[in-house]
């Protein structure tokens, strides 16, 4: 397919111009005079350079990849079907709408955006974090940056032994239970030639942990309400954990609360300090 670069300018721009900062949880300056979105505003969270997406609406520059388009339809909170045709204008075709799809809808995007003070994160279904609040990268560090297998937790549980350091050792036997009985529900939905089909095959090779625990055929085995992070600076976070569905993408927005009044309450209020000292 080729480029439309005018068609590609003008639908970025007016998609820019149509948000306000507080739609994407920026904040509102007094001497604020651009339509919408500023352009710097946009590639800050596409995770590009400003240089890069000004080219763009100008007409200019390479032609984007998938991955860059990708990142400023989530910069831009564009829905499912303006992605597609972002994805069409750029040059491209839209990839297949499926359970591993990443593209988040703006609804979830909407909501974690004004999350500032409280961990959260959007997961799919098979624990890989699209999308993480500030403090909840403070509490379990950036799980963004991951590729491939390793972008699901389950996956990391079981190949990376630094992954159980941020749980109590108390929860570590339920939590590998729970990874094994998760990916056997997500295989068997997809199908044996789904990714999810394909990453239990490759952990029944690698760990003989998993392999014991897959052939118990435990099924429907459920999150306990608490759950205990050991983090390396505020210490012990007792954590209630409540869940977002988003059906037709099958993600999951992840909030984690501490009950007011308890250590874990004060703890989650330091880590906030400590995450924006880190910034």
């Amino acid at each position: 397919m080729d480029i439309d670069r005018a068609g590609l300018a003008e639908f970025l721009r007016l998609r820019r111009e149509a948000l306000q900062p507080e739609d994407v949880g920026l904040p509102r300056s007094l001497r604020r005079r651009t339509a919408g979105l500023r352009r710097e505003e946009v590639a800050v969270l596409s995770h590009m350079s400003t240089d890069y997406y000004t080219r763009l609406e100008q007409q200019r520059g390479p032609h984007p990849s998938p991955e860059m388009l990708a990142a400023i339809a989530h910069g831009l909170h564009l829905s499912r079907a303006e992605r597609d045709h972002l994805f069409r204008l750029g040059g491209h075709r839209p990839t297949e709408r499926g359970a591993s799809d990443d593209h988040v809808s703006p609804g979830l995007l909407r909501i974690i955006d004004r999350l500032e003070d409280t961990p959260a994160e959007i997961v799919t279904e098979l624990g890989e974090t699209l999308r993480q609040s500030r403090l909840g990268v403070a509490l379990t560090g950036d799980l963004t940056r991951f590729r491939g297998f390793s972008r699901s937790i389950g996956y990391r549980w079981f190949t990376d032994p630094q992954t159980r350091e941020l749980y109590a050792r108390s929860d570590r036997d339920h939590l590998s239970r729970l990874w094994v009985s998760g990916l056997r529900s997500v295989a068997t939905r997809r199908g044996r030639g789904s990714k999810a089909a394909a990453m239990a095959a490759e952990l029944r090779e690698s760990s003989p942990e998993f392999r014991t625990l897959w052939a118990t055929h435990e099924i429907g085995v459920r999150p306990q309400e608490i759950k205990h992070f050991v983090h390396p600076e505020v210490g012990t976070l007792e954590l209630r954990c409540q869940q977002l569905v988003d059906p037709e993408q099958s993600h999951a927005l992840l909030v984690y609360t501490a009950d007011p009044g308890t250590e874990s309450y004060e703890r989650l209020a330091l880590l906030g300090v400590v995450g924006a000292a880190g910034v």
